[in-house]
C-alpha cells in the first residue's frame, strides 16, 4: 500500500548541505499499523512530513496504492492528501471555538462532502472513539488531553483516508490515556482497513506495532 524507494531530503545551511534523510526505502501493507522511532534529531518528523505530502523530497519515490505522490502537482497534491491522508498531531490541533462534532465535520466541508451526511458521520465517529452524547458538543477546552486527541482521531478518519500519519500522539497523555489512545488507533487499523504510521518515543507503543523502523542520523537502522 505505501512503498518509499530510495528517498532523501536534504537541507542548506548557510554553504553546507545537510542530509536529515538518507537513502530511506521501506513498505507497509494496506492495514499495518507502523511506528518509527529514533532518538531528537534522528528525522523521524522529517520523514513524517514527506509521507504526508507535507514537504518534498530531495529525491526518491512515494507511492501509495500505486500512485507516486512525488510526481503529483501542487493542486492535485492538495486534493489527494486531503482525501487521502489523515493527520493526528501531539497537540490534537482542534479549533478551539468549535465543537466536538464541528471540529470532525470541518474536513468533510473541505473536501465538499454532501452535506446531509456529514453529521451522520461525524457523531458515528465520535462513538466509535468514545466520545458520546453531550461530549460531542463541547469545545476543546471543556476537554481532557484524552478526549482531545480522540477527538483528533476521528476528524483524522473523517475523509476515510487510506493512510494515517500520527506524530507523537501519546506524547501530551499519562499513562492510561496514552495507552487507551494506542489500543484505539490499532483497533482502527484492524477494523477500517487503515493503516497507520506512528512517530513515538514510546518503546512499549513500539514494540506493540506490526512494523517497527528505527532511525539513526537520517537512515534506517538494519534490521
Amino acid at each position: 500500500m505505501l512503498t518509499v524507494k530510495n528517498l532523501r531530503k536534504d537541507f542548506v545551511q548557510g554553504d553546507q548541505k545537510v542530509s536529515v534523510i538518507h537513502d530511506v526505502s521501506f513498505a507497509v501493507k494496506e492495514g499495518q499499523f507502523a511506528s518509527i522511532i529514533g532518538k531528537s534529531g534522528s528525522g523521524k518528523s522529517t520523514l513524517l512530513g514527506l509521507l504526508g505530502a507535507l514537504d518534498s523530497p530531495t529525491s526518491g519515490h512515494i507511492e501509495i496504492d500505486g500512485k507516486d505522490i512525488t510526481a503529483m502537482r501542487d493542486r492535485t497534491l492538495i486534493d489527494y492528501r486531503r482525501s487521502t491522508i489523515g493527520f493526528v498531531f501531539q497537540s490534537y490541533n482542534l479549533v478551539p471555538n468549535l465543537s466536538a462534532l464541528e471540529n470532525v465535520m470541518l474536513p468533510m466541508e473541505f473536501a465538499h462532502a454532501p452535506k446531509a451526511g456529514r453529521l451522520e458521520r461525524a457523531q458515528q465517529l465520535l462513538d466509535q472513539v468514545g466520545i458520546t452524547g453531550d461530549g460531542q458538543l463541547r469545545r476543546p477546552g471543556k476537554m481532557s488531553g484524552g478526549e482531545q486527541q480522540r477527538v483528533s482521531i476521528a476528524r483524522a478518519l473523517a475523509n476515510k483516508p487510506k493512510l494515517i500519519l500520527a506524530d507523537e500522539p501519546t506524547g501530551n497523555l499519562d499513562s492510561e490515556n496514552g495507552r487507551a489512545v494506542f489500543d484505539l488507533l490499532h483497533n482502527l487499523a484492524r477494523t477500517e482497513h487503515t493503516t497507520i504510521i506512528v512517530v513515538t518515543h514510546d518503546l512499549e507503543i513500539a514494540g506493540k506495532t506490526d512494523k517497527t523502523f528505527k532511525l539513526i542520523d537520517g537512515k534506517l537502522a538494519p534490521k
